[in-house]
């Protein structure tokens, strides 16, 4: 009865919040346990390409999975829908007051700068995101970026495939440069989990780690980590990586007057985001040979553009954002999404960013 008459007494945002009030708050009449929220999985593809599984979402929700949509479809695709998941579409601001029903949005992901926050919030919509799901397989990827360009397997490997080493003492293959970490100074701008991680790996290789964090813990520093201001890692770093969450301060960091403060022929990797790089700059740079090496996993158009300089540069090192994507990370990163959506449902939300 109380729910055939919510259409009539209430408005279409007020409808939305009620209905999960009587779900959270009233499970317990039959004639509400059976109906569920309707969820929509915006673009699932990237985190399940068919070997995981969203079975736990369907047991609490009504779900309909998207592989991939079209940025100009979103609001008609979850028109009806109180709660959607995105990975890396636009939540805008038009989609929101598009969306009367909506009362959840969820990442799958630690960064929520697609999504219109002062949007949501005005109209009561809870944003959760997923951290730390991925602080391993990021480091990690860092680091496979950063030995590919110290050790060069990759060209060694295409090398003798091609059936190109035929002596002993091979011209072609002394004349590939190889260089040791052991000794080299680190520059790690953001140490957040990511950041930490890949100093520990960094540290085992022989590192000194340089870090710069906006409130570091100076108690954690030792022999080999230090904090220090932007001005003294660009100035004293042989390798410097990104792993700060892309804002307006930060965007853009890496540029003509950044750069001129590195050591020349410095190593950048970046796993962040790539709006954190002025592109242009970064690639005028490597021309100069100020930069000697790029290691990237993140462009600032993904995917990106024909003719961008990066992907024909010789020294540069491009993945296509695949850092996250190992089996186990994204495993991990289903049942936080689900876990947020669980305790959301039962009036407990976590890892709220839009408060």
């Amino acid at each position: 009865m109380i729910q055939s008459l919510l259409p009539v007494i209430l408005s279409k945002y007020a409808r939305a919040s009620i209905r999960l009030a009587l779900y959270t708050c009233y499970d317990e009449v039959d004639e509400l346990r059976g109906s569920k929220m309707k969820l929509t999985i915006l673009d699932g593809y990237l985190i399940n390409p068919g070997d995981q599984s969203w079975s736990a979402l369907k047991d609490c929700c009504e779900v309909t999975v998207y592989s991939s949509t079209p940025q100009q479809d979103v609001a008609h695709r979850i028109a009806d829908s109180e709660l959607v998941l995105v990975n890396r579409l636009q939540i805008t601001r038009e989609v929101i007051e598009s969306c009367p029903n909506l009362v959840y949005i969820g990442t799958f992901g630690t960064g929520f700068n697609n999504i219109d926050l002062i949007a949501a919030k005005e109209r009561g919509i809870t944003v959760c995101n997923v951290p730390s799901y991925s602080s391993y397989a990021v480091a990690q990827h860092a680091m496979a970026l950063l030995l590919a360009i110290t050790n060069q397997v990759g060209q060694f490997n295409s090398y003798l495939k091609a059936g190109s080493w035929v002596l002993s003492e091979q011209p072609e293959i002394a004349a590939v440069p190889i260089s040791e970490l052991y000794g080299k100074t680190l520059g790690i701008i953001g140490y957040g989990n990511i950041g930490e991680k890949f100093a520990q790996m960094a540290q085992s290789f022989g590192m000194k780690v340089l870090a710069y964090k906006r409130a570091p813990n100076f108690a954690e520093q030792t022999d080999r980590l230090r904090f220090v201001p932007l001005e003294e890692l660009y100035a004293a770093s042989d390798v410097i990586s990104l792993h700060c969450p892309l804002k307006e301060e930060t965007r853009g960091m890496i540029g003509q007057e950044s750069i001129q403060r590195m050591k020349d022929g410095v190593i950048l990797i970046n796993t962040a985001r790539g709006q954190l790089l002025n592109e242009k700059d970064v690639a005028q740079a490597l021309n100069d040979g100020k930069i000697s090496w790029l290691g990237t996993d993140v462009l600032s158009k993904e995917p990106p553009e024909n003719g961008h300089p990066f992907l024909s540069h010789p020294h540069c090192i491009v993945t296509p954002h695949v850092g996250w994507s190992a089996w186990e990370t994204r495993a991990r990163l289903i049942k936080m999404v689900t876990e947020n959506v669980h305790c959301f449902l039962q009036g407990k939300p976590i890892h709220v960013v839009s408060e």
